[in-house]
Formats: structure tokens, sequence, C-alpha cells
């Protein structure tokens, strides 16, 4: 073991101090993904952007989120956690004053874009340092990870709150503009809270971390745009072929590369491979959930951007008990797996209720709280252990890369995943013309829930069949929990 790992290793005073920074920096990376959900009816109409072309407030951000997270998690191992760390925030901050500043619809996809960069090299830093903190003490490593996951969990439900009250009492700019303050904070007290991190010899993969963001940009932009242009057209299979012929170019670069962006050996660790595509099928089946239920509220039931975010609030306090005071020890008790399946059975039953009980004359208390509070008891009980299972096995010198991986999958899933129910909701809406609109625009949103609730089901299977619980003692840190 080298210095710097004895030392990360020791306990740190500073260590909790530390974790809150961390947590808080999580509930911002991932309360950007949400905080613009309730402010979408607001943006529409004051930049123009069209019912379909909206989704790209939030896939702008995740896109270049997800794109960027490996090369995040990389530039980590090389330079320094504190240091990508810093350099997130300090695009982030500049990018938010962009997005908040921004005067047109193309100004606000570039200013989301830059947020999701940032974010992608403040988030594989921060759940790096968080492992090396508390890594010689499994207990509290244990209790660190639940206020790891229940920032990130807060964060995309607490950001739906913001959001409203924001939106409602100040402007949509605000959604953005609120993490400037935040961002120059963080840059303060980081260098006298974090120590330097751990940096390892290696060379940077620019040429994978280009080829697998362009090849998601192409992915989720052919499935965006097929609805308009036609899913047999052939510029809608020429964007999605392409997209797929650059994801296939980067598998072979990663696999002949003497330093590779993504070491494909990683996916060998056991639960490694199986916890990424938990996560995948996780934010697929979680993400559409809000999206649409934001819309629903306000263009079905014609909530106020604040009532809308209100009606979220109990999700929000759900999901941070769950995941600070209770997850952790039904994990330590029945294991990852049956958290994580169980977790995606209620997910994806939270999503059938809302497809065949969200009608146009609703209710919040008959048909939205009952199946929002399944679906955050859902999402509490699978995102910690799909989060462990995905950086299982990992050696500590691929601890960013795999943070960055795990991070990375959530993003990417959530991406595809709403490209895709947007396309679904947008076609049953357009071929129920001769209907009341708003009836219409329902229709396309059941459908929309009633897919996810497939993906979240689907993702219970995997975890069923290829998510391995470790034996008692094998796992220390998830017993402690």
């Amino acid at each position: 073991m080298s210095t710097q790992s004895q030392a990360f290793s020791q306990a740190d005073p500073k260590r909790w101090k530390a974790l809150a920074l961390l947590c808080l920096a999580n509930f911002m990376v991932i309360m950007d993904t949400s905080i613009i959900g309730v402010a979408l009816p607001a943006i529409k109409e004051s930049l123009g952007y069209t019912q379909e072309s909206l989704q790209w407030v939030f896939n702008a951000y995740v896109i270049f989120f997800g794109g960027l997270l490996l090369l995040g998690g990389r530039l980590s191992d090389l330079f320094g956690q504190r240091s990508i760390f810093m350099w997130g925030f300090s695009i982030l901050t500049l990018a938010s004053l962009l997005a908040g500043f921004a005067w047109s619809d193309e100004a606000l996809n570039v200013g989301r874009a830059l947020q999701g960069f940032g974010s992608a090299l403040i988030a594989p830093s921060a759940l790096t340092i968080v492992m090396m903190l508390f890594n010689g003490n499994p207990k509290e490593l244990g209790k660190a990870l639940g206020f790891w996951g229940a920032s990130a969990a807060a964060g995309g439900s607490a950001g739906v709150f913001l959001g409203g009250v924001i939106t409602e009492w100040l402007s949509w700019k605000w959604t953005f503009l609120i993490n400037v303050p935040v961002g120059i904070v963080a840059l303060l007290v980081a260098p006298s809270l974090l120590s330097k991190g751990i940096r390892r010899k290696g060379s940077i993969d620019i040429l994978g971390a280009v080829f697998v963001t362009t090849a998601l940009v192409l992915l989720v932009y052919g499935i965006v745009t097929a609805e308009h242009n036609g899913w047999g057209s052939s510029s809608t299979l020429w964007t999605i072929l392409s997209g797929a012929a650059l994801f296939v170019l980067f598998l072979i670069i990663q696999a002949v590369k003497k330093d590779p962006l993504v070491p494909l050996r990683i996916f060998r660790a056991p639960n490694l491979a199986a916890g990424n595509i938990a996560l995948i099928l996780l934010s697929g089946g979680w993400i559409p959930l809000w999206y649409f239920l934001n819309l629903y509220m306000q263009q079905v039931l014609k909530f106020s951007a604040f009532a809308g975010g209100v009606a979220l609030l109990p999700m929000t306090v759900l999901i941070a008990i769950f995941m600070m005071f209770i997850t952790g020890k039904l994990i330590g008790k029945f294991g990852l797996k049956a958290s994580l399946v169980v977790g995606l059975i209620a997910l994806g039953l939270s999503m059938l209720l809302f497809s065949g009980n969200t009608p146009i004359d609703g209710t919040f208390v008959g048909n939205v709280l009952p199946a929002s509070l399944l679906g955050a008891l859902g999402m509490s009980l699978a995102y910690i252990p799909a989060t462990m299972a995905s950086m299982s096995g990992a050696k500590p010198e691929e601890a960013g890369l795999a943070s960055g991986l795990a991070n990375s999958s959530y993003q990417i899933g959530s991406a595809i995943s709403l490209a895709i129910m947007v396309a679904i909701a947008a076609s049953t809406t357009a071929s129920k013309a001769a209907v009341d609109p708003i009836e219409a625009l329902n229709a396309g949103f059941h459908q929309a829930f009633f897919w996810s609730s497939m993906v979240a089901f689907a993702g219970a299977i995997l975890a069923l069949l290829f998510i391995r619980s470790p034996k008692q003692g094998e796992s220390s840190a998830t017993a402690a929990m």
C-alpha cells in the first residue's frame, strides 16, 4: 500500500465535514437534472420550445454529464480528486450563469450541456473521495454511503420542490442561478476540507471520450426526432445507426488501446457489470416518472409550479428518511439483491398505477400521492444496492473509473429512456388528434408511464438473475450499513 493510500485509510478528523461538502456536491449534481422539471412549462413559454424539443432542457445536461463521466473519473485518478472536483465546480458555476441568462433555446441548451460537463468532473471525484475517506472503517463507510445515496435521491426529488418554489416566486432563471452562490462557497471551503487525493500515472483517452459522447448524442437525437421525421426515415435510421457504430468503435478502441478510458477487464469484477445495467434500468424507470408526473400535474390537472413542487414533497421526505436510516439496515439484514429487486418491483408497480389511474379530473390525494410514495419507496430501496453492486470488486486504482462508470450508467439510462418515453408519448398523443387535446396529451403520458414500468420490471428480473449478494463477512461495508 502506498503512503498516500495509508493516509486515506487513517481517520481524517475532518472527514464528516468533508462528507457534508461532498454530499452537497452530489445533491447539486443530481438536483440539476430535476430542478427544471416543474419549470419546464415556464421555460417552454419563455424561450419558444415545442412540446417535443422541451426535453432537451433535461437531455442536454444528462447527455454530456453521462457521456463525460468516464473521462471525469479518469481525470480524477490522474490529476487528483480535489483538483478535478474544483475544476468541475468552476465550470458548473460559469455554465449556470449562462443558462440563467439564456436568451434563446439554443443558448439554454449550450448552458445545460456545459453544466453537464462540470458535473461530470464533480461526481466521480466526489464519490472517490468518499470511498477513500472512510475506507479504513467499514461501519463508517456504510453510514457514509447511506448519506451519499440519500443526497442523490433527495437531490432528485427536492429539486422538483425547489424548482416549484423558485419558478412560482422568482423566475425559472433562478433554477440555474441558484448554483452560483453554492458553487462559490464550495470552491472556497474545498481546499481546507479535502485532501489533494491520489494521483496516478497514465494517459487520457480523449478519442474514447469523444466517441462515446458523440454516440450518445446521436442515439438520443435520433430517437427525439423520430416522431417528426418518421421511424423509418433515412435521417432517423442513419442517425441512430451512426450512434450505434460509434459506440462499437468506442468498445474496439477500449479493447486495443494500451491506456483506455474504460479498461474492459473491469467488467470481470463480480456484480459490476450487472450493477451498472441495474442502474441504467433504475434510472430508465425513475426519471420518466418524475418528468411525466410534473407534466401531468401542470398540463392536465393545472397545478401551479409551486403546487406541483409541494405535491412531490412527500416523496422527498420519504426518500431522505429511508436512504439515511432504513435502507442500509435492510441491506445488512436481507442482502443487497433482495433490496434491489423489491425496490425495482415497487417502482414498476408505482408507474403501473400512474398509467391506469391518472384521469384528467384526478386529485392529488386519490391519484398522485399513493403511487408517488410507492415510487419513492422503490427508489429508496434500489439506489444504494445498485450503486454498491456497480462499484463492487473494482481495484483501488480504478475507484475513479468505477464511480464514473456507475454515474455514467445512471445518466445514460436517464437520457435514452426519457427520449424513448417522450417519443412514445408524442406518438400516442398524435394518434388521438380526434379527441379532446387534454385527453390526447394524457393518453400519451399513460403510455410513457406503462413502458417505464416495464423498464423497472426488467431491472428487477436482471437483478434477480445476475446480482450476487455477498456471503456473511464477505462485504463488511455492506453488512455495516
